[in-house]
């Protein structure tokens, strides 16, 4: 019944984009993200016919479960998610589970004895992928030990490693986890996946700016005065404070999804639309932005905590009160940095990236702010100041993009007003979009390296960063410069200061 509706709704893949055969392989398959996230994002693609004929997948981690007991909890995960379960049985036969021990030599042996017998019960030619559901300080161990059984040799069939974020702490860790990933897996084999790069509306980004003629020749310093890029979010720290304390803002997000989503508005047009290619201009991209000045540090970045704080009628405990958190942290849970690209089309045009915890709203957003006419030959009537074109490209919660410009308003008087073209995204759409990591599972079996990074954009990314948390982290001010907000607002007042079109600014846009 799920596989009919799908084929209705037009979600099905097409037989040359399905992918080949294989096996998933979960390292971490008792843990939240794979409850949560990847099990139900391939049951949803195994329902709509867009997952590989023959394919298994086959849960690793220390527990010890048995095949049955995995698939009762993937179950309730699955349900727990909102699926339709009418597949459920057809994909539950396809549930395996093994126990790892994830350094220990016998524990791979005996994966990879299991694994061939489950290659031949599902007809399956020995194509995998080894998805890393686990704490980012067990990569490394697991690509080292993967590597060392030969579980990565691709003498049978392929091999693919996926690898979430966060990419090492900074770029010696980096370059370390690259290292040994290496051992086992060339670049090509690589998958570093960033979920927000998945999303449909972050896939159009390109899209609306390549293959439409209007807008490109006046994406430039000639007629764009500045660029924002906002992720709010109102969730606080969670359950994630052992790993936030350590990160923050800066390496939580700016390293991977705000870098990315910099690159896709500012890179140039690739020759052609293809993995490498892409990458190719996002890393030059990369190359061109303006060393951060950390001499003047705090002219050109804010960072702040969340104290406590209402949010839609609910009370919120500070970040220092959460679970987990040192009563005396110092982390920081918001961040606006003013950076630059040095290159023809941008010098000069300030970028304007933010991100923070506990904000007013979800919300993520890119804001493409049109210089001012050059002349107005209005004055007379309106005024010297007619507001300048906007153009808003909505990514989440809602999925849209908003042409701001200037009308008559209706009446005697000669006036303005301001006025939006408004497209939403599924208006008109003949298929429902992926989940965003039900496309990066379905590119990781297609062997589609789009949406993922290369290990020299990782690197360029934590060359720029580096230098930055060096310095906010051995200045002797620290605790003066990092400011505060209260759980439900926008974030600091200060931060308004650095970036004019921030929401403290213009509350009404909100």
């Amino acid at each position: 019944m799920a596989q009919d509706n799908a084929q209705r709704e037009g979600k099905q893949a097409p037989a040359s984009r399905r992918p080949e055969a294989c096996a998933i392989v979960i390292f971490g398959a008792s843990g939240d993200l794979t409850g949560r996230k990847l099990v139900p994002a391939l049951y949803n693609l195994f329902a709509n016919r867009m997952a590989p004929e023959s394919f298994y997948i086959c849960g690793a981690a220390r527990s010890e479960l048995s095949d049955e007991e995995f698939r009762a909890k993937m179950h309730a995960a699955v349900e727990q998610s909102g699926g339709d379960m009418a597949a459920w049985d057809d994909f539950a036969a396809r549930l395996h589970y093994q126990s790892v021990i994830y350094d220990d030599p016998g524990s791979y042996q005996a994966l990879a004895e299991r694994l061939d017998r489950l290659d031949q019960e599902h007809e399956v030619p020995g194509n995998r992928i080894f998805e890393c559901a686990i704490p980012p300080t067990l990569y490394m161990t697991v690509a080292r030990m993967l590597a060392q059984s030969g579980l990565s040799g691709e003498e049978r069939g392929w091999r693919r490693l996926v690898v979430e974020k966060p990419f090492g702490s900074d770029l010696a860790s980096s370059q370390e986890l690259n290292q040994a990933i290496c051992q086992g897996f060339e670049e090509h084999q690589v998958f570093r996946i960033d979920h927000y790069l998945a999303k449909e509306t972050v896939q159009n980004i390109m899209m609306f700016r390549f293959a439409n003629a209007i807008f490109e020749p006046l994406w430039n310093r000639n007629y764009i005065e500045q660029v924002s890029i906002l992720s709010a979010e109102t969730l606080g720290v969670e359950h994630r404070a052992g790993y936030y304390e350590k990160a923050g803002v800066l390496r939580d997000m700016f390293q991977n999804h705000m870098m990315q989503l910099l690159a896709l508005v500012a890179a140039e047009p690739p020759s052609i639309f293809a993995a490498d290619r892409v990458r190719d201009e996002k890393t030059k991209l990369f190359r061109s932005l303006r060393p951060f000045p950390t001499d003047q540090l705090y002219d050109y970045l804010v960072l702040a905590q969340y104290e406590a704080g209402d949010l839609d009628g609910r009370e919120y405990p500070a970040y220092r009160a959460e679970p987990g958190v040192d009563p005396s942290s110092l982390t920081p849970t918001y961040a606006t940095m003013k950076v630059f690209v040095d290159n023809w089309r941008w010098q000069g045009v300030p970028f304007y990236i933010t991100s923070g915890k506990r904000l007013a709203q979800k919300l993520t957003r890119i804001e493409i702010q049109f210089r001012e006419v050059p002349h107005s030959l209005f004055r007379q009537v309106l005024g010297e100041e007619i507001k300048a074109n906007r153009l808003v490209l909505n990514i989440q919660p809602n999925e849209e993009i908003t042409l701001y410009f200037q009308a008559k308003q209706p009446g005697g008087e000669v006036d303005l007003r301001t006025v939006g073209l408004h497209f939403e995204y599924q208006d008109g759409a003949a298929r429902q979009g992926l989940e965003a990591y039900e496309k990066a599972l379905a590119d990781a079996m297609l062997g589609d390296q789009m949406l993922f990074w290369r290990q020299d954009g990782v690197d360029l990314c934590w060359a720029f960063l580096d230098p930055v948390l060096e310095a906010c982290e051995s200045c002797g001010d620290r605790a003066d410069r990092l400011h505060r907000y209260r759980a439900g607002s926008w974030g600091p007042r200060d931060a308004a200061k650095l970036w004019p079109g921030h929401p403290l600014n213009h509350l009404e846009r909100y």
